[in-house]
């Protein structure tokens, strides 16, 4: 008999931070490796955000904290909500966390039972649908194609729903495509929603301001304000304000489904690092006019990535609308073989020979719910970003 939980069996481990592990070893190694694979800004956290901590240290703002966030954050977050989203939230209706990943595993396991179904689009960040098999919900995957731009569509979520829906789980921008959502595509969705009434939003805005060329963000609730009171809208500070190894994400929703978010925390981690609560205070309520010099950078190399890639022989990148993603299909090089033998098959294939041969990281699009495709981060500096794409330029052209 295995010592193990039986609940482990219905997980997979992460394939990104499989694949950036990985890229770590062969460097460590000696291998010239480039790391495509981590979804984090190279960019170091403002000094403005870096100094509230400090200050937060020194004044010995380090003991626990209320379970799910201090108020001085909570008013933050909800000024946050108001000023950029146009929605009116109470401290009670606010839940901090440690990371956006937290308060989204917390939001499930508060909620789920056994047979309960979450419809995720797809392609979907690699934990969405892990942590409803882990809640003992079962996952409804929707393949959203390139030709929609990665994008669910109202029929389609119409024909998923049954009377066993519990969530849908939105993410716009995307990880994995950066597929964003206009607020008139989110309003034809919504429309969908208010006519399933036992149907809640879970709605991942973590990329908000990553967005390019114009575009304009929108959110569910604030587009639809009939789903506030069935909408948990979830953000955090890691990727705008770059903060990933902080911790912190939040949420607005209903009170109710706050509580029992806490009390699931209360029993886990308990509050978040109380120094990184401060310091995303000061990210919120802050000067925020670096992000908008982050995001030109952000263009110029999605520009550059989706150029090159567009240029590797049987690669087709699509030119995405936010994040800091592109998924290009690699279905040209299926069935191919390299020049020291080897067929590329799968996606996973291409992945793992790119790495062998070329020292490129990227991740099979396959993780991700849909293949024959891959992607990449190019939250990281310009120069690796061209070499990593001549590279691919390479591998691909070797193919034969």
């Amino acid at each position: 008999m295995s010592f193990l939980s039986a609940s482990l069996s219905r997980v997979k481990p992460s394939a990104t931070i499989a694949v950036t592990d990985k890229a770590r070893q062969l460097k460590a190694a000696g291998r010239n490796v480039i790391g495509l694979g981590a979804g984090e800004p190279d960019f170091d956290t403002p000094a403005n955000i870096k100094l509230a901590a400090i200050h937060a240290i020194e004044a010995g703002k380090t003991k626990y904290t209320a379970v799910d966030g201090i108020p001085e954050l909570k008013e933050a977050i909800i000024a946050k909500f108001q000023r950029e989203n146009g929605l009116v939230y109470k401290p009670n209706q606010i839940s901090v966390g440690t990371g956006g990943k937290q308060v989204l595993y917390n939001a499930l396991m508060a909620t789920i039972n056994p047979g309960d179904e979450v419809i995720i689009p797809a392609p979907y960040w690699v934990s969405y649908p892990e942590m409803v098999a882990l809640a003992g919900g079962e996952s409804v995957p929707v393949v959203c194609t390139a030709e929609h731009g990665f994008k669910l569509q109202p029929g389609e979520l119409e024909r998923a729903i049954t009377p066993k829906t519990k969530w849908l789980i939105l993410n716009s921008p995307s990880n994995p495509t950066g597929a964003a959502y206009t607020a008139a595509e989110l309003k034809a969705l919504t429309d969908v929603l208010v006519r399933h009434p036992h149907v809640w939003v879970m709605t991942d805005d973590m990329y908000e301001h990553l967005v390019y060329d114009d575009f304009k963000f929108a959110t569910p609730a604030e587009v639809e304000p009939q789903l506030l009171d069935r909408t948990l809208t979830v953000n955090g500070v890691s990727k705008a304000y770059c903060m990933t190894g902080w911790r912190i994400g939040y949420a607005g929703g209903p009170r109710e489904l706050i509580a029992a978010m806490a009390t699931i925390q209360s029993q886990s981690t308990s509050n978040p690092s109380s120094i990184a609560q401060w310091a995303a205070v000061e990210a919120l309520n802050g000067p925020q006019d670096f992000i908008g010099e982050n995001n030109k950078v952000f263009k110029e190399r999605r520009d550059l990535v989706v150029a090159m890639l567009n240029q590797a022989t049987g690669i087709h990148c699509p030119r995405p609308e936010g994040a800091f993603y592109v998924y290009p299909s690699c279905a040209g090089t299926i069935g191919k073989t390299t020049p020291s033998g080897k067929t590329i098959a799968t996606d996973e294939d291409f992945v793992t020979e790119l790495l062998e041969s070329e020292g490129v990281a990227v991740v099979q699009g396959s993780a991700f719910g849909l293949g024959p495709a891959f992607r990449i981060s190019y939250a990281t500096k310009t120069s690796d970003l061209e070499d990593a794409c001549k590279r691919i330029q390479r591998f691909c052209g070797n193919l034969r």
